[in-house]
Parts: C-alpha cells; structure tokens; sequence
C-alpha cells in the first residue's frame, strides 16, 4: 500500500487503546500546563500528565523515559504539597520582577 507506513496500525487490545488514550492525555496536560498562571494548577496538572505519561514508559519499556517522567511527576507533586501547606514562598526581589512583567 502506498500510505502504509505513514498510517499507524490499530490497536488489537483494549488494554493497548487505553495506554495510548493515557498517553495521548498525559502530552495535552503537560503541553496545557505550560500556559497556566496559577503554579497550584500548574503544579497538578504537570503531576497528571507527567503520571499519564508515566504508565505509558513503563508500558513500553523505556526507562529512560520512566525515569525523566518518575522525576518530574514527584517534584510538581512535592510542589504542589508544599504551596498547599503554605512551605513555598517566594522571595520578595522574584514577585517585584514578576510583577513588573504583567
């Protein structure tokens, strides 16, 4: 066929579909996160998607990919327990420059 190797193959398994629909969640989340200002919801988002992405690394075996993605799952959920338990502050110079930015 003239396309073939251009159009993927369907999956066979259901558990294979949702792996994918996992991992196709987990890249809109972090790409969506990017462009949120609150850092709590920015911070839960990263943790979502990069969870997403997670189970997809560990489905295909790549750790590499588990571990970058491992990683950054716990620090935006360590980011996130903190500014909820009030233990993230920022530095008065920081919000004075970010301020000036908007």
């Amino acid at each position: 066929m003239f396309l073939e190797s251009w159009i993927p193959t369907l999956s066979t398994s259901l558990t294979e579909t949702i792996v994918y629909v996992v991992a196709l969640l987990g890249a809109l989340l972090l790409a969506y996160g990017v462009f949120l200002e609150t850092e709590r919801r920015q911070d839960l988002v990263f943790f979502l998607g990069a969870s997403c992405l997670l189970i997809y690394a560990l489905y295909i075996s790549n750790i590499i990919f588990v571990i970058a993605m491992g990683t950054f799952a716990l620090n935006a959920l360590i980011e996130f327990i903190e500014i909820v338990v009030g233990l993230h502050k920022h530095n008065p110079e920081e919000l004075k420059r970010i301020k000036k930015m908007k």
